[in-house]
């Protein structure tokens, strides 16, 4: 199976309205070339599953200052003051997740598990309409799954088969994204033919991803 795709290939299988989980962490690792492809199409209404908005300029944090997202699910908007104002002015919905809970939510996801028990947040805003379970003696609360339409991940370097390398801290969220979500699509910054990825080095395997767009920014 050819998992190439062009650009404007990639951005038919993403519309309006759907849920995506974008890569990274304070948009290192984040698929610029997908947010580019998102910006120019117009994209809009989107429900983004991040760790972070990023910044005004760099990251997902476009998409908010251009008004793409409906909803973000999140564990930090700090470093992107636009997401802040538009969540006072009621233009944007903002979920914020401790970031621990953000991931293994994710991982649930990815893995078919019904949810995950943490004390993360008893007694504060988080345990808001959640269930608060008691085992063992003590309380936790279930943090549910979190899944999406459609995972965007970036890759440092991945060959034709999907399997995918990510160098240093490029890996943050990214290879949790690709067993959470119906479609994963893959920006590869480099890629390369099938066998030349050291197998010791692959990180999300090739079975995972569906699609493959190549020019990933260095």
């Amino acid at each position: 199976m050819n998992k190439q795709l062009t650009m404007e290939q990639a951005m038919e299988k993403i519309h309006n309205g759907m849920t995506l989980m974008l890569g990274g962490f304070m948009a290192v690792g984040t698929p610029e070339i997908f947010i580019d492809a998102i910006l120019d199409k117009g994209i809009r209404d989107l429900t983004v599953i991040c760790n972070d908005t990023g910044f005004v300029d760099k990251g997902l944090g476009r998409l908010v200052v251009e008004k793409r997202l409906r909803k973000v699910i999140a564990s930090h908007i700090g470093t992107n003051p636009e997401t802040g104002r538009l969540m006072n002015t009621g233009e944007l919905e903002v979920e914020l997740i401790p970031q621990g809970t953000l991931a293994e939510r994710i991982r649930c996801g990815g893995y078919g598990l019904g949810g995950v028990l943490t004390p993360t947040g008893l007694g504060t805003l988080v345990e808001k309409g959640k269930q608060v379970i008691h085992a063992n003696g003590k309380d936790y609360l279930l943090e549910l799954p979190l899944r999406a339409d459609v995972a965007l991940i970036r890759g440092s370097i991945v060959d034709k088969m999907g399997n995918t390398f990510y160098n240093a801290s490029t890996r943050n969220f990214n290879p949790l994204m690709a067993m959470a979500a119906d479609t994963v699509i893959v920006g590869a910054q480099k890629l390369v033919e099938i066998g030349a990825l050291d197998p010791n080095h692959v990180m999300t395997p090739g079975i995972l991803v569906d699609y493959i767009v190549e020019g990933e920014r260095s």
